[in-house]
């Protein structure tokens, strides 16, 4: 299913003249490339399962691996936004990557309504962003924009993800001002 979704979003910016740097975690990568690629990225889509409530761990390697590099080199960011001199100068403000924009696309086992009502017992009212921000807080981190999630939600039941397909790239199209 998620390789549905990364070849509709493909198949739609593709549609929209843009160039595509693609990297699939789980079959390696290396650290200063893509760093490059986030270098020259206008638009980050991490496209992922959500497994035990969370991206796959081999994600937070990947952060953990590139981040750390970026940061080392100063290319995402010089420190973490904070001023001696200037304590109007918040935490996580001192990224690079003003302009960009990330969008996380997920699949959740979970139901859509486990979502937004603070009546469900895990999330207690949370949304799907709400429960992954620590992912989009890297991205917020070190500048880029974060704009609101994509999730197909119920995935082992859900009779309609054909449409949340259909749908997929009028979504892009909207949230990236398309």
């Amino acid at each position: 299913m998620n390789q549905a979704f990364y070849d509709k979003a493909k198949e739609f910016f593709l549609s929209q003249n843009f160039k595509i740097l693609e990297t699939k975690i789980e079959a390696g990568y290396t650290v200063d490339e893509e760093v490059e690629k986030h270098m020259q990225a206008d638009i980050i889509v991490l496209q992922t399962p959500v497994n035990w409530e969370n991206a796959p761990w081999i994600y937070k390697k990947y952060v953990d691996d590139v981040f750390t590099s970026a940061m080392k080199s100063a290319k995402f960011l010089s420190g973490d936004g904070r001023s001696a001199t200037d304590p109007t100068k918040e935490y996580g403000t001192g990224g690079k990557m003003q302009g960009k924009k990330f969008l996380l696309s997920a699949t959740w086992n979970a139901p859509e309504e486990s979502f937004n009502n603070p009546k469900q017992p895990l999330w207690k009212g949370k949304s799907a962003d709400d429960a992954l921000s620590n992912i989009g807080a890297n991205y917020s981190f070190v500048g880029y924009t974060v704009v609101p999630g994509h999730y197909c939600y119920d995935v082992f039941h859900n009779k309609h993800i054909k449409e949340d397909l259909e749908n997929y790239p009028a979504y892009l199209k909207k949230v990236f001002d398309l």
